[in-house]
């Protein structure tokens, strides 16, 4: 068995001990470390006395809010005190404001706060900062993984920068695993990672620095623990699968893998399997996608495959997006799964979609001809000696909100663009379509017939309506007249 001497320091872990001392070391956020940046500018303030801003750091877990605060009082001289809104108290802030408060005036020593998790914090809590942040005793540096503006109170927020970290892209963690192999700070090279399993470690962490860092230790000590004795250990991908319990699926988010996953879980969608999708939707889960990808993938679906057949599918596949960026993942998988398991299960259309595709084809082949004299802005000087919304009837004054009336240009009149299905709840919106349309164009009211059935190909759960429950179209709720 391999000696570990060397490969371990003590009970810290590596991702600690690889933290950057300086911005120069820092791996990705490239956006927030230019010249001139507002990070930059106060971590080169060796003085703290240029009133350097506070700063809220936003971003998923192992992006480097820590290492970039740390980095920030290293460079720049200042005391620097750490807390922790997990175990820290409105106290200890209050401790912090007045030693802070003290080294400024006794010393000439500025403080940086740097406040893990704020998003944890109550409000009185957070109130507590104010002072401090205000009258310039600290720079709070403070970090949370949630949406500032649902978890920071507004007078923080508008005394501090908002500053958004991005996940790692795969170069930034190739350079911080190759750092921590060689440096003496980490690994000081006693061990090797041959290619594949560098590939897999960068692909097993999905952006986060402190993930890929804990996996490398851990397959590392692995390594070291199956090799004899006077050999070097290397690490290799069933090293890395074994350490972390978790397999490597291929999957490369830059390669044809990925597309052929993402286009499997869109037509699982579309084609109402809702475990296929299911089974997609934690492939890319376990790969390392981004879930906002993932998630503006749900709302495209929602709006192209499911549309008026189900209004609320929109709604639910935006709740999701917004869940997932507010609580993060792992627990963001919940909301994409409901998500998609809701979008699967729904009656599908794709009539919005065709409609609209319908209707830029035409403006983009120049049929568009000139808007009615009568819809024209009629609000600016002259515009009603030009005839402009002349003749125009306001639709609420009409007979069931409806007029009469002539809505699209000349060259256009009798286009149809949204047909709507038999599916879902278009079954309601297509008869009183067709006699909205009549009124409109003056032509005689169609009688009214049974909503057309679903598609056999489409199944459909029932609507409202089909239950007992109110609808457009109901007897009792406002309808247009019968034949």
């Amino acid at each position: 068995m391999a000696s570990q001497q060397g490969l371990f320091a003590g009970s810290t872990p590596l991702a600690v001990r690889m933290r950057p001392t300086s911005l120069d070391e820092v791996a990705g956020q490239k956006h927030l470390l230019r010249p001139g940046s507002p990070l930059v500018n106060l971590a080169n303030d060796t003085s703290g006395t240029s009133g350097a801003v506070s700063v809220i750091l936003w971003g998923p877990p192992g992006t480097g809010k820590t290492t970039l605060a740390q980095a920030i009082a290293h460079s720049s001289g200042r005391r620097f005190v750490e807390l922790s809104a997990v175990t820290a108290g409105v106290k200890d802030v209050r401790q912090v404001m007045v030693d802070a408060q003290t080294n400024r005036d006794l010393y000439g020593v500025s403080t940086v706060l740097f406040l893990d998790e704020i998003h944890r914090f109550t409000k009185a809590q957070q109130d507590g900062l104010l002072p401090g942040v205000e009258n310039g005793w600290v720079t709070l540096v403070a970090a949370t993984t949630e949406n500032p503006s649902f978890s920071v109170i507004s007078p923080l927020l508008s005394r501090s920068l908002l500053l958004t970290l991005q996940q790692l892209d795969d170069d930034d963690l190739a350079l911080l695993i190759e750092r921590a192999i060689t440096d003496q700070r980490g690994l000081r090279g006693v061990v090797e990672v041959d290619d594949e399993a560098r590939a897999a470690l960068v692909r097993l962490a999905s952006g986060d620095a402190r993930r890929a860092l804990t996996a490398l230790e851990a397959s590392a000590g692995s390594a070291a623990s199956q090799t004899p004795e006077g050999e070097k250990p290397v690490v290799t991908a069933d090293i890395v699968a074994a350490s972390v319990d978790r397999a490597l699926l291929r999957y490369d988010r830059n390669g044809d893998e990925h597309y052929d996953v993402i286009s499997a879980f869109i037509k699982s969608v579309r084609g109402s399997d809702v475990d296929a999708a299911l089974h997609y939707l934690a492939r890319m889960i376990e790969a390392g996608e981004d879930p906002r990808f993932i998630a503006r993938r749900v709302i495209i679906s929602a709006a192209e495959d499911i549309g008026m057949a189900d209004p609320q599918a929109l709604p639910i596949a935006v709740a999701a997006a917004e869940a997932v960026q507010m609580i993060g993942m792992p627990e963001g998988r919940i909301p994409l799964a409901e998500a998609v398991v809701y979008l699967a299960t729904a009656p599908k259309s794709n009539a919005s979609y065709n409609g609209i595709n319908a209707a830029i084809a035409d403006v983009k082949a120049g049929r568009i001809g000139r808007v009615p004299k009568h819809l024209r802005d009629a609000h600016y000087p002259g515009a009603k000696r030009l005839g402009h919304g002349q003749g125009y009837r306001y639709a609420h004054d009409a007979p069931f909100g409806v007029a009469e009336q002539q809505y699209l240009p000349d060259e256009l009149v009798g286009t149809r663009y949204y047909t709507p299905t038999g599916n879902g709840h278009e079954r309601e919106v297509g008869p009183r379509l067709e006699r909205l349309r009549a009124v409109i164009e003056g032509r005689p009211m169609p009688a009214r017939e049974k909503p057309a059935e679903p598609a056999a190909d489409s199944p459909s759960v029932d609507t409202e309506s089909d239950a007992g429950g109110a609808s457009s179209t109901d007897e009792g709720s406002a309808k247009l007249p019968e034949a």
